[in-house]
């Protein structure tokens, strides 16, 4: 008898164990349940909840990686000790074990606490309430690190997932039963609780450094003044970017939102494997490019000066919204989450829209915190419903009024 029958053997023994659900967890994860249906008909198929979130977070991996590449990178140009990457996606500048090593060491980290506390309180409503581990944590582990700055302390981390996967998501009654997207649950969390630390306006910068006229020799630095892209544009002031290591993620920011590149790749597989929509991914990006648009008409109306304090990202050409902050990698992993979106298809066009359009509106206008993709997800979590029911009830409409037509 081979390990995978022992376990299972082990499994039927033990069933009325309340630590079973635990132990199944892990089993699971390992080998298939050797469950089957039995009588009538029914439909199948070669996915199933965990490989569908294990596909996800595949095409989460490529971000992760440059993430940390692009740590260590952002701490060494800040340091003096590389020379800005220029336009280059393959540049030897970026791609140096240095860089991995030194944003490897800050992101795991991230990575453990995510995945060890929300893990954690997963398996324990799972023994208190009697039911199977929930795999619906599997991708919100990985989009909790990519999506807050590196340098979050890690009990603030650990107490935001903690609120997240208990407030957001098992008060509701568990995976598929949430309302809110788990993971901007979270960053919501840390954004009105420790605002200073998710301003994202300064880079991070590990260790002990000495900077001659600078710092005194051995001080502690954490971060020095660096701000982010829209960081500066809030301010009124120049990107200080190409187009290209915008495009490429060679610039400041959250360890996932950087390379626009990649996100999109994540993107074509997520709709390649029919899990990410494609339409609420478009439908967002146009929203983006007509808010971005009528910003863009309103500046050179004249109705906006130079002296507006929204004049910085409002003159921000449309299509460079798209580059910047976590509009592309919100509306790839977060917008796209099948529990808390439209569900209709008609429905998911007006989601994604309303999206991508409120999403530049409230990182033009609000100076406070210059990003709005997390605000807006959450927003129209909220009335994704709201829209489906309005979507459902023109269809029964419509096709009421072809029955009276045809029995007329």
């Amino acid at each position: 008898m081979g390990l995978k029958d022992k376990l299972h053997n082990f499994k039927e023994k033990n069933k009325d164990k309340k630590w079973l659900p635990a132990f199944s967890a892990i089993h699971t994860f390992l080998y298939l349940p050797n469950e089957t249906t039995h009588g009538g008909t029914h439909i199948k198929a070669a996915d199933d909840l965990k490989r569908t979130m294990n596909t996800v977070i595949m095409a989460m991996v490529p971000c992760l990686i440059f993430g940390m590449f692009n740590a260590g990178y952002q701490h060494n140009l800040q340091i003096g000790e590389v020379q800005a990457v220029a336009g280059s996606f393959f540049s030897s500048e970026f791609w140096t074990m240095s860089n991995f090593f030194i944003g490897f060491w800050k992101i795991l980290p991230l990575v453990i606490v995510s995945y060890g506390v929300g893990l954690g309180i997963e398996f324990i409503f799972a023994i208190i309430k009697g039911h199977e581990v929930e795999e619906g944590y599997l991708v919100t582990g990985m989009l909790v690190p990519l999506i807050v700055p590196i340098d979050i302390p890690l009990w603030m981390l650990a107490v935001a997932v903690v609120f997240g996967v208990v407030i957001g998501k098992e008060v509701f009654g568990g995976t598929g039963m949430n309302i809110l997207n788990p993971a901007l649950t979270i960053r919501a969390f840390l954004f009105f609780a420790y605002p200073t630390w998710m301003s994202g306006d300064k880079v991070w910068v590990e260790g002990a450094v000495e900077r001659a006229g600078e710092i005194a020799a051995g001080a502690k630095l954490d971060a020095i003044s660096g701000e982010t892209i829209l960081g500066s544009l809030a301010q009124g002031n120049e990107a200080g970017y190409e187009v290209m290591d915008m495009f490429f993620g060679f610039i400041p920011g959250s360890i996932g939102e950087t390379s626009t590149l990649l996100i999109l790749l994540g993107g074509l597989f997520l709709i390649f494997a029919k899990i990410g929509s494609w339409r609420i991914m478009l439908s967002s990006v146009l929203g983006a490019i007509a808010m971005g648009f009528i910003f863009n008409w309103i500046v050179d109306a004249g109705v906006i000066t130079e002296s507006s304090k929204f004049y910085g990202l409002m003159s921000t050409v449309w299509w460079h919204h798209l580059l910047i902050g976590g509009f592309a990698f919100g509306v790839v992993f977060m917008a796209t989450d099948p529990v808390t979106a439209s569900q209709t298809n008609k429905g998911k066009w007006v989601y994604g829209f309303l999206i991508g359009f409120i999403s530049i509106m409230i990182r033009v206008f609000n100076p406070a915190y210059p990003e709005g993709v997390m605000l807006a997800i959450l927003l129209m979590n909220v009335f994704a419903p709201t829209i489906d029911h309005y979507v459902i009830q023109g269809n029964v409409k419509k096709r009421m009024k072809r029955l009276k037509a045809k029995t007329a």
